[in-house]
């Protein structure tokens, strides 16, 4: 399974380092990768805390890793599963486009437009100073929503497609906020895969 590692496109946004690549996968090497994840990987669905209630995460996730260390957001511990030779060959891929290398990767399973991830900085202590975070997507294609957390006018939206890969780092965590909104438009199924490094 070959990957293309197109051009990146710089979003120059300030206070950040975001690159967009949009055809890091051929679409057979990303059909193939969504068909095994979504049907081998043992998908959950935790509940959260929002302003003192309790409710189903809107999403289902997985969470692998190499080092044994577990995560932890939104009130959630996570302890990994072992890399999967699936995830393996991802990991691979993208630690050889980034130059870094990742101990974890978090899944996220969209199963339609109700399916979201509300506004959150990556930047758990877990993943250090200015943590790099890459951001690969299988499946139906999704917006992607960024803005700063001081100029509101500092907004930005970008189409995350199919085999496409997303990688911020630098100190975009401390200064950005992202998120997968919902949408009343139907939609297909969504597999993101969010790798990171875990002190």
């Amino acid at each position: 399974m070959a990957s293309l590692f197109r051009e990146g496109i710089a979003l120059n946004l300030p206070q950040s380092e975001i690159t967009y690549y949009p055809n890091f996968l051929s679409k057979d090497t990303a059909d193939a990768y969504f068909e095994l994840l979504r049907h081998n990987v043992p998908w959950r669905q935790d509940s959260i805390k929002v302003f003192g209630k309790t409710y189903p995460q809107p999403r289902m996730t997985a969470l692998y890793g190499s080092n044994n260390r577990s995560y932890s957001y939104s009130n959630i511990i996570m302890e990994p599963l072992p890399f999967t030779e699936t995830l393996q060959d991802i990991k691979e891929k993208i630690d050889t486009h980034t130059g870094t290398r990742f101990t974890t990767c978090l899944l996220n399973l969209y199963r339609d437009g109700r399916d979201s991830n509300g506004w959150h900085s990556d930047n758990e202590k877990e993943l250090g100073t200015n943590p790099t975070i890459a951001s690969l997507t299988l499946g139906q294609a999704r917006f992607f929503h960024l803005k700063h957390k001081k100029e509101k006018s500092y907004r930005k939206r970008i189409l995350l497609e199919h085999g496409s890969l997303l990688v911020m780092g630098g100190e975009t965590q401390h200064h950005w906020l992202h998120q997968i909104p919902k949408t009343t438009r139907p939609l297909g199924e969504r597999i993101n895969l969010t790798f990171r490094v875990i002190k």
